[in-house]
């Protein structure tokens, strides 16, 4: 249904005006570009500790005084396994700074994470791994709440807080603004 008067006469010039202004704030709200979902306000330290997949205690909290990128992803998420190449090279390229990369898998079977793994270990240097830990581990913690789309990424800073936060792809700008925190 229209607001607009479905003919013009002085009488209705006024509801015409109004009209019109509203379609044109309609307009621009949509010409609008959305907020970059890339930029989240610093938040609270996020807790996230339990047993990597060496079956090695992990905490979060012992990682303050470094940048740490979290990665919740899954190995049936096709962009998730599309980006292991280029988080590989920049765990490599960020050695001897105080970065760290911490994956979280969120697969269903443990085997399946597990057999990604055994993968890894036989085909990745071990200067581009980084520690990985199974969501569904009955002694996981974790604060991040609802990561949405897959790859989920947060960026912390050296106080532990949350800066950014990105959804599906991780755009070149999260590698710059690690620079920036380091």
């Amino acid at each position: 249904m229209s607001l607009c008067p479905p003919h013009l006469n002085p009488r209705h010039a006024a509801g015409l005006a109004l009209c019109l202004g509203l379609s044109l704030g309609q307009a621009l709200a949509q010409a609008q570009p959305a907020t970059p979902p890339t930029a989240a306000p610093a938040a609270a330290s996020p807790l996230l500790q339990g047993p990597t997949l060496q079956g090695q205690a992990f905490d979060l909290v012992a990682l303050r005084g470094q940048v740490v990128m979290v990665l919740f992803w899954s190995t049936d998420c096709a962009v998730c396994r599309d980006k292991m190449p280029e988080l590989r090279a920049n765990v490599k390229g960020w050695q001897g700074q105080p970065f760290t990369l911490v994956s979280v898998s969120t697969d269903r079977q443990r085997s399946a994470i597990e057999a990604h793994q055994r993968l890894v270990e036989l085909t990745v240097p071990a200067s581009q791994r980084f520690t990985t830990l199974w969501a569904g581990d009955s002694q996981h913690r974790n604060g991040f709440g609802p990561t949405g789309q897959l790859p989920a990424v947060f960026l912390l800073d050296k106080t532990g807080r949350v800066v950014e936060s990105y959804h599906g792809r991780v755009p070149p700008e999260a590698w710059d603004r690690i620079a920036d925190l380091l």
